[in-house]
């Protein structure tokens, strides 16, 4: 009984030394996780004050920069005052934009203060007067007003925009110093808690080491099993090994696989680009043949009827319609290549139907019925009337081909209210519709789905692009509207876009100016240097201008020009140069030509509409090709009315 009491005392023992060493050690585990948790608080303490007085300091660093870039702007500017060097004005503009990305820079620094928000509005509005005050100044030493404009620049120091700069961007820089006080005081004395809570946490531990310590020896037993455990282990550790190699293998394989994958399908996107870019060429090569077709087949006719003494104003008309319509698909091209501008207007889109019921019917042809239906009640959309009208008749087109050139075709307008979510990504709201509808074969829901992807057609090679749709898809986002299609095999399709109402009255389409007699214009003509590289469109471009009353002077090389202008006997009134052209662009030119021709009014011509945007064209006049008789004259007399107005041509000496 003794030793069966001895055993049971000893197990209990035993028990018991292992529950208080577990104790210890949750106790130890909790301790650890608070000083964890305390430390980690008071690291995220730290980097958040450390944050907020970087910011505090950035925001004052920022005010006195934005100071000191204003200050070189206006000393730019009086030095440009003075001296009317254009590099001087050209820096003042330079130091003065550079302060407007210091306010921006300002307002994204102090977003979270609404204090200090309401004073960058308020230095904005007082930059913005300033710059206006400074800006007048400028242009007066621009144009060579130097009194005025040294008398304006002394009143201005006076200005009470720059004292309301000077003010706000203290009241700036005091609030954040108060700002960064009191932030640095936060964060010292959350530091501070965290540190008597690790202390103390620190003291708990350490207690909890004696404890440890003391329950020891109670580890002596389990070292035994420690050593049972450590074979398990190593038996384990061996099975891990070899679980890993295996593993190891596998992704090896895998790894391969994948790359074998990656290039097949890389191979996959290439054939596709590929049959893309075969499929577009063919589109765009099969349409303009036609338009040529028209083109040729009309010059062709118009001259037989003059060697017969008829009348080919008939043949040359429709010569003429084939070439409008080769340069409405030349800027259908730029439009999706994002190089064709919108010129957005109000549109009755009933109107603009109505309108376009001859063009449709001589597209479509005599086999196909055209019905209108209008049931928009006046009401008016904001967009783009030629991309719109494009849209339609490629929507048209499309019908005809899907009933194979014979059926009718339905064209209606009307309003609907859509709810949020309830189509697409449109917004909840008010809509104009354009529908277009016709009886043929219908789509599938494949097709359907596919419908707006570019390039893709289910034409045969030669017939389409692939583009009518995605541009029109385009078009219809550009303007915050939504698409849909309904179709079902053997029924027919309907196409409808849904466009957000516009407030406003439709604008009337312009109607056609006249060509001005060459007598009238004659009269009022010019000097013009022709600057152009490419030989046909000089010799056309001459003879236009020839034909308004001009006295144009051809230059083919704009290397050539300034000894061409030298040779001249006349001081050109404007100068029309191409834009692209090897050697010298026309910006290039015209600032070469510069000191020669400072009264001259410049028209640039370009044939690409991505040339408008550039940086060295803002505020010039630009013609775009092709262009008729009548906007070669409108552009020619309005780039020469906004330099100077109009004055006999004058002759040197």
């Amino acid at each position: 009984m003794t030793l069966e009491s001895g055993r049971l005392r000893s197990a209990i023992a035993a028990r018991w030394r292992m529950l208080l060493l577990g104790a210890v050690g949750i106790a130890g585990a909790l301790v650890a996780v608070a000083l964890v948790l305390t430390l980690g608080a008071a690291n995220r303490a730290r980097d958040a004050a450390l944050d907020r007085q970087s910011r505090s300091y950035e925001v004052m660093i920022l005010t006195r920069s934005l100071g000191g870039n204003l200050a070189a702007a206006e000393a730019a500017l009086g030095r440009f005052v003075i001296s009317g060097d254009k590099a001087l004005g050209r820096r003042f503009q330079a130091e003065w934009r550079r302060a407007q990305g210091e306010i921006d820079r300002l307002r994204r620094a102090v977003r979270n203060s609404p204090a200090q928000v309401t004073r960058i509005a308020a230095l904005e509005r007082a930059y913005a007067a300033r710059g206006a005050e400074l800006g007048r100044i400028a242009l007066h030493s621009n144009y060579e007003q130097n009194n005025q404009a040294l008398s304006a620049y002394y009143d201005a120091r006076e200005s009470a925009a720059l004292a309301r700069i000077a003010r706000i961007l203290a009241r700036i820089d005091a609030a954040e110093r108060g700002e960064l006080a009191r932030r640095s005081g936060e964060a010292a004395a959350t530091i501070d808690a965290s540190n008597r809570a690790a202390a103390l946490l620190g003291g708990f531990g350490l207690l909890l080491v004696a404890a440890a310590l003391a329950l020891g020896w109670a580890m002596v037993g389990a070292l035994t099993a420690r050593r049972l455990a450590d074979d398990a282990a190593a038996h384990e550790r061996e099975r891990a090994a070899a679980l890993e190699a295996a593993v190891v293998a596998a992704t090896e394989r895998l790894e391969a696989e994948a790359a074998e994958r990656a290039a097949a399908e890389a191979t996959l996107r290439q054939v596709q680009k590929m049959e893309a870019v075969g499929q577009l060429t063919g589109g765009i090569a099969h349409d303009f043949n036609n338009m040529l077709a028209v083109v040729l087949g009309g010059l062709d006719l118009a001259r037989r009827q003059l060697a017969q003494g008829g009348d080919p104003l008939r043949h040359i008309e429709m010569a003429s319609e084939g070439a409008e319509r080769a340069a409405a698909l030349t800027r259908q091209l730029l439009a999706f290549a994002r190089a064709e501008p919108l010129l957005p207007e109000a549109i009755d889109p009933a109107v603009l139907i109505a309108g376009m019921s001859d063009l449709i019917d001589r597209t479509l042809g005599d086999s196909i019925v055209v019905v209108v239906e209008s049931d928009s009640a006046g009401c008016c959309i904001w967009g783009d009337r030629h991309q719109l009208e494009n849209a339609i008749l490629n929507l048209a087109v499309n019908a005809r081909d899907a009933m194979e050139g014979r059926g009718t075709i339905t064209l209606a307008t009307g309003i609907a209210t859509l709810a949020e979510g309830e189509l697409g990504t449109a917004a909840a709201g008010d809509y104009a519709t354009i529908a277009v509808r016709d009886t043929g074969c219908g789509m599938t829901p494949e097709v359907i789905e596919r419908a707006f992807e570019p390039f893709f057609t289910t034409k045969p090679v030669g017939k389409g692009t692939g583009l009518g749709l995605s541009q029109i898809f385009g078009l219809v986002r550009q303007l915050s509207g939504e698409i849909a299609i309904r179709s079902t095999p053997g029924e027919g399709t309907t196409v409808t876009l849904y466009l957000p109402r516009h407030a406003g009255q439709a604008v009337d389409a312009a109607a056609p100016v006249p060509c001005p007699a060459p007598a009238a214009v004659a009269e009022a003509g010019y000097d013009v240097l022709l600057v152009e590289d490419d030989p046909r469109v000089l010799a056309a471009t001459m003879a236009a201008l020839r034909e308004l009353g001009h006295r144009p002077v051809a230059c083919g090389d704009p290397l050539e020009a300034e000894r061409l202008l030298r040779e001249m006997t006349a001081t050109p009134d404007i100068v029309v140069t191409d834009v692209l052209m090897p050697g010298r662009t026309g910006p290039e030119l015209i600032e070469a030509l510069a000191p020669m021709l400072p009264d001259a009014a410049v028209l640039y011509i370009t044939g690409y509409a991505g040339d408008v945007g550039d940086r060295a064209l803002a505020g010039a006049h630009v013609l775009r090709k092709p262009f008729t008789l009548v906007a070669l004259a409108e552009a020619v007399e309005a780039a020469v009315e906004q330099t100077r107005a109009p004055l006999p041509a004058r002759r040197r000496a």
